[in-house]
């Protein structure tokens, strides 16, 4: 058997419900950044994804020695490309999973680190080139309770403006609808490094909206687990709410996993690098779902200063004829443009009910949870 046809097993096994690694030859490159000819012998006995294997049961398979396989699956899981758990190893996906923890742990070479920050960044902006946009589009239809979804900024609540009695709609709104209910019940909170910005960053291809340190909010028992880890930066809730303004000020989107049966973190999104938000912008792949709210816009006290239309993520605002229009059809209702408003004349409105679906968070999921929680033990 050649060291292509062990890559092209890994690959296969790498491939987990809508975690998927394409068959295509960038592909191979990343895994053969992750793993040499005598890593990638050893894992192509590791099971799929979602399963383990211990040491004893690969010597077994392998007929290796212990001390060989041992040397190889402590590599792997110092630089974070396998997982452990417990006395087990297994695989994650690519993204997300692998990138994340990756390029947080920054173990491997610098020289790998960035031929693979170049490849997951191919990935993000050429997404055909890997699969037809049907196939993409079935994938984030059929995984919509995994997608992301915007909540509103912390003082969007002083921006929301009366439910219309026309529209079907429960005028209150929800404890994960908006950023200060989230806030204001917790105490302990963190901030990750965004890896869609680091990996932008180390190919050689920054945002310039904010730097990979401007990333992802940590909540709770979450946030003392990646300071432990020493890869969340503490924050006090003054700190906080601080780090939070100027994310909201750069125009970034606060998205949140969409099926989280508990809220212990979100992403700061920008529409350029992120893995998901930045499809569903340049190629309309539905990885973001709408929030639940959609800007008003008053035009007469609008200045017409097109702020708006800067800090629009989604290029969803235009200016015609002299008036602010929005393209419903792009929005995301993140409520970024009626938070930079200087003028006061964006407001959100609540225009429909869509509950997260935090009932159907299903048993492959929790597998995945339990995988990723080992690469950060």
């Amino acid at each position: 058997m050649t060291d292509n046809d062990y890559y092209e097993i890994v690959r296969q096994k790498l491939t987990y419900g809508p975690y998927a690694a394409d068959k295509h030859e960038k592909t191979y490159e990343l895994l053969k950044i992750f793993w040499n000819e005598e890593d990638i012998e050893i894992l192509t006995h590791f099971p799929n994804i979602g399963k383990t294997i211990s040491i004893k049961k690969l010597i077994e398979k392998t007929g290796k020695s212990k001390s060989h396989i041992k040397k190889i699956l402590k590599n792997a899981a110092e630089k974070k490309t396998i997982t452990r758990v417990g006395n087990k190893y297994g695989f994650i996906p690519l993204f997300p999973g692998l990138l994340e923890v990756y390029v947080w742990a920054r173990k491997d070479t610098k020289e790998n680190l960035k031929n693979a920050a170049k490849i997951f960044r191919y990935m993000f902006t050429n997404p055909f080139a890997f699969q037809t946009k049907e196939v993409l589009e079935k994938r984030a239809e059929g995984y919509e309770d995994m997608n992301l979804t915007p909540i509103l900024p912390y003082e969007a609540k002083d921006r929301l403006i009366e439910i219309n009695e026309s529209v079907n709609v429960q005028s209150r709104v929800l404890p994960y609808e908006t950023l200060k209910n989230v806030i204001d019940k917790n105490d302990k909170f963190a901030v990750v490094t965004c890896p869609c910005r680091l990996v932008g960053e180390l190919s050689g291809e920054p945002c310039s909206k904010a730097t990979s340190e401007m990333g992802c909010f940590i909540i709770g028992i979450a946030a003392q687990l990646f300071v432990e880890l020493g890869w969340g930066r503490p924050l006090n809730r003054e700190e906080a709410l601080e780090y939070l303004k100027k994310t909201e000020e750069a125009g970034l989107v606060h998205n949140l996993p969409s099926n989280s049966p508990e809220i212990l973190g979100f992403c700061n999104c920008c529409s350029c690098h992120c893995g998901l938000l930045h499809p569903t912008k340049e190629f309309g792949i539905k990885n973001v779902n709408p929030s639940n709210f959609t800007p008003i816009h008053n035009q007469e006290r609008c200045a017409l200063c097109k702020n708006c239309i800067k800090i629009c993520p989604m290029e969803a605002i235009s200016q015609q004829n002299g008036k602010i229009i929005v393209n419903y059809d792009l929005c995301l209702g993140c409520g970024v443009c009626a938070i930079n408003c200087p003028e006061n004349a964006i407001k959100m409105q609540k225009v429909r009910n869509k509950p997260r679906s935090v009932k159907n968070v299903k048993e492959e999921e929790k597998i995945f949870d339990r995988l990723v929680g080992g690469l950060m033990s």
